[in-house]
């Protein structure tokens, strides 16, 4: 492909979503791929370099987009055979490398700001996180607005969030690690403005009590207890109640392995009328769905004590990020036609 100098397309299909999983996207070019020794028959298009593959994007809708991945390629042109890596591991490492030397020579453009008189309070690497996607860039923090710039300039050159608008914001875990930041701008949305998970603790805390303490002067802090209060006298929905106790247990609709939870409380499967005033009508919130039925609980157990070590109780779990994408992807599905439940049938 010959390379040329990069500039702005007006049509793309490139998504994150067509990378691999911990895979990152770092630049483009406009090129040409060429399909034949006399080089004419080129096609122009944008070229992507990724952590773990090449992707090249034709201007041409008809052309379908290529992606290469690096453990397919047996030559590259102009490069050693000794610089390329063979164990995961190393690769894993050179690319963790490779993404961290841009981030260290790159930084946040003030040219950005919103307005001149703006005063910066601190700037740090991070990366923005959706289903699926991990965007490095530089987050920075104003007395008025909340900048992240993404490292490749995807999907935009710079996200600002007004700090004035900001109505919620969580600490999360993301990946076992207290690393993420959550900000909503609105009070019963169901997923966020932005979602940041920071490379270190002590920057995500920084801004956490930065955006904190501008809240505290604006807006009433947010509790359990509040939320309880509110459901109670019929200030919230069953579903707005359950959405604010899933973000105030770290649940997120942008992190697939801690996705909201909303449970199955019915018991009553028989009568005509359910009684809301009996307790007999919903389940026993105490126990695991594995737990209500004796006949289940006895084969779990039985199971259990055969095993050998290490033992477990159940084989699989209900937020799984296998399970959430198999019910996302089938939601849209249902309402456009697919008639039978529990299949694919049209």
């Amino acid at each position: 492909m010959a390379s040329l100098k990069t500039q702005e397309r007006t049509k793309e299909r490139f998504s994150l979503l067509l990378l691999d999983l911990e895979e990152y996207y770092f630049e483009q070019h406009i090129a040409y791929n060429v399909t034949s020794s006399s080089k004419k028959e080129r096609k122009r298009g944008s070229f992507k370099v990724c952590s773990r593959s090449i992707i090249f994007d034709p201007e041409d809708l008809t052309e379908p987009i290529i992606k290469v991945s690096f453990s397919v390629c047996f030559y590259l042109c102009y490069l050693h055979r000794a610089s390329c890596l063979e164990k995961l591991g190393d690769q894993t490492a050179m690319i963790e490398a490779n993404l961290q030397s841009r981030l260290a020579r790159s930084s946040f453009d003030k040219n950005c700001f919103q307005n001149v008189a703006e005063k910066p309070h601190m700037e740090c690497e991070v990366e923005m996180v959706t289903p699926l996607v991990s965007n490095p860039g530089h987050v920075c923090i104003t007395d008025e607005n909340l900048y992240f710039q993404p490292l490749n300039g995807y999907p935009k050159h710079v996200i600002q969030i007004k700090l004035n608008r900001v109505r919620r914001i969580y600490k999360r875990r993301h990946c076992l690690r207290p690393l993420g930041l959550e900000v909503f701008c609105t009070e019963n949305d169901f997923c966020s403005d932005i979602y940041l998970k920071f490379y270190n603790t002590a920057d995500r805390d920084e801004i956490y009590y930065y955006i904190a303490t501008f809240l505290e002067n604006h807006m009433t802090e947010h509790t359990a207890e509040s939320y309880m209060l509110q459901w109670q006298r019929g200030h919230l929905s069953n579903y707005q109640y359950l959405l604010h106790l899933n973000n105030l247990a770290d649940r997120s609709c942008n992190d697939l392995s801690q996705y909201p939870i909303f449970p199955w409380v019915l018991a009553d499967y028989t009568s005509a009328q359910l009684d809301m005033t009996n307790a007999a009508t919903f389940r026993d919130l105490s126990k695991p769905v594995g737990a209500l039925n004796k006949e289940r609980l006895d084969r779990l157990l039985a199971r259990y004590r055969g095993m050998p070590e290490p033992r477990f109780m159940y084989g699989s779990h209900y937020s799984s990020p296998g399970y959430v994408l198999f019910y996302l992807v089938r939601v849209d599905l249902q309402i456009n036609g697919l008639n039978i439940p529990s299949g694919w049938t049209l």
